[in-house]
């Protein structure tokens, strides 16, 4: 029976035992691991942009679906936690059900990029790459799924080109930047943003990086990897941990002018619900967004809030909006084995029904 602090000196000693012993299989497991690499399904180029590549997706069966999905992703990560690893693949699960499906790399921006705009993002790199798609295909629309930070970009791009994207998808993706449980939100209210960029020039990774873990300190700097020692001995687990990791931690520089517009017109002006989200001189109004919209967010995101999300409903134009609520978190969504099934399916079922 254990004492009044829930351990005994005898449960004590057994889990140290079992530590040391964890810790010792550790030593042969972490020989057998070969190098760690994320990306499951074969891809090629297609289209390229300076740094910014657009490759498609091979399944192992050709494509049913006759237009085809481009995927646009966050900035701050790499793309492809949406093709991780070979049982967690959204990529793959869309594939398997006939979708033709792209994504867009934004690249590592460098000296250079310092002063890419917005509009660069969102009207030459993601619009070069749907017009592409509109011409290798002979349509006048595609669909697209914005993802985070991209869902943002999509949901600009799909206001300023309406023609261009025949059904829109969101995932993850913030609307309503002011919500009171958007933590990250609230940090940047009174940041001096212009200083900010123009003391960095681009914004580094690694100070990203730092700000998304302090969100969560504790389970991410260190309970997690306490919990490591407990798969040290499973080779299949800890290659799944450390693809993880290098995925967290192999994040792109943010290039500064976009980085000060993102923050000063969605973050600060919630520029989605209050207005004034300038591209290129030309404003951006949701209610534009006529199109068909599947809006799919995480319950326990603690990213983008579930309110952050859903507020999208209340702002688009087009009368055909569904919603899809995932039990899980901004990571999950991608990974979980719930969400393998969950999520492809959902928006497959969805087009074929449009």
């Amino acid at each position: 029976m254990n004492g009044p602090l829930g351990f005994t000196p005898q449960s004590l000693a057994e889990e140290a035992m079992q530590a040391q012993a964890k810790l010792a299989a550790g030593l042969d497991t972490l020989r057998e691991v070969e190098d760690i690499d994320y990306g499951a399904t074969r891809r090629e180029e297609v289209w390229r942009d300076g740094k910014v590549v657009l490759y498609r997706f091979v399944g192992d069966s050709k494509p049913t679906a006759k237009v085809p999905m481009l995927i646009a992703y966050a900035l701050v990560n790499r793309p492809y936690m949406v093709d991780l690893q070979a049982d967690r693949s959204l990529v793959k699960g869309l594939l398997a059900r006939g979708q033709d499906v792209y994504v867009l790399d934004w690249g590592y921006p460098d000296r250079s990029d310092r002063f890419l705009m917005l509009e660069d993002y969102i009207q030459r790199f993601l619009g070069g790459a749907v017009d592409h798609l509109r011409e290798r295909f002979g349509l006048d629309a595609i669909n697209l799924l914005g993802i985070c930070q991209g869902g943002a970009f999509s949901l600009c791009y799909a206001s300023l080109n309406p023609d261009k994207v025949r059904n829109l998808v969101t995932m993850v993706t913030p609307v309503d930047f002011h919500t009171d449980d958007n933590m990250l939100s609230n940090w940047v209210q009174s940041l001096d943003v212009d200083l900010f960029v123009d003391t960095l020039g681009n914004v580094p990774a690694d100070l990203m990086n730092y700000c998304y873990l302090m969100l969560k300190p504790f389970r991410l700097n260190m309970q997690k990897y306490v919990g490591l020692v407990d798969i040290l001995d499973d080779k299949k687990a800890l290659e799944d941990f450390l693809r993880m990791e290098k995925w967290i931690f192999d994040s792109p520089d943010q290039a500064g002018e976009a980085f000060r517009q993102f923050l000063k017109q969605f973050y600060q002006g919630n520029g989605f619900v209050n207005g004034g989200i300038d591209i290129g001189g030309r404003e951006v109004h949701l209610g534009l967004v006529e199109m068909p919209v599947l809006n799919i967010f995480a319950e326990q995101d603690h990213l983008v809030p579930p309110a952050a999300s859903k507020a999208l409903k209340e702002l688009v134009g087009t009368e055909d909006y569904t919603e899809l609520s995932f039990r899980g978190g901004h990571i999950g969504i991608y990974v979980s084995g719930r969400a393998q099934h969950e999520v492809p399916q959902t928006i497959h079922d969805w087009l074929g029904k449009r």
